[in-house]
């Protein structure tokens, strides 16, 4: 993000996701000596009444990778939904990746996403085929 007013327009944006029940998105944190830093960010969409599965998804900054951030950030994120949403019938949640991004495929697996299927590419915006990894809430 570039500048104060981005951030501020971004942090506004997400207030209003979560007013809707649209996107439930979390900062990662880590504690360093000067205070919390900003690491990375995971998120939650696709919910909706009848809805068995949602989208999770997540980012990580590049001076965070590596350290299994991710994949912990990613676990806990999964494991919130499935139990916060358990009344409203959620069973499965969605990872989608580019074929492309060895790294996510690593971070899917080690988070309990099994690869699903290969997504064929949908030129401009996803210019690359991808991957859907699959998460299933226990006993589902």
């Amino acid at each position: 993000m570039e500048g104060v007013e981005e951030g501020l327009r971004w942090v506004r944006d997400r207030e209003r996701d979560w007013a809707l029940g649209a996107r439930f998105g979390f900062a990662v944190l880590e504690e360093t000596p000067e205070g919390p830093d900003v690491v990375g960010h995971v998120a939650l969409k696709g919910l909706g009444p009848g809805r068995a599965s949602a989208e999770a998804g997540y980012w990580t900054a590049a001076r965070a990778r590596g350290r299994g951030v991710a994949p912990r950030a990613l676990d806990t994120l999964s494991a919130w939904a499935f139990e916060a949403f358990r009344a409203e019938g959620l069973e499965c949640l969605e990872l989608l990746h580019q074929v492309d991004n060895a790294a996510s495929c690593r971070v899917a697996e080690k988070s309990g996403y099994a690869f699903g299927r290969i997504l064929p590419s949908a030129p401009p915006s996803y210019p690359l085929d991808g991957h859907l990894h699959l998460r299933r809430a226990a006993g589902a």
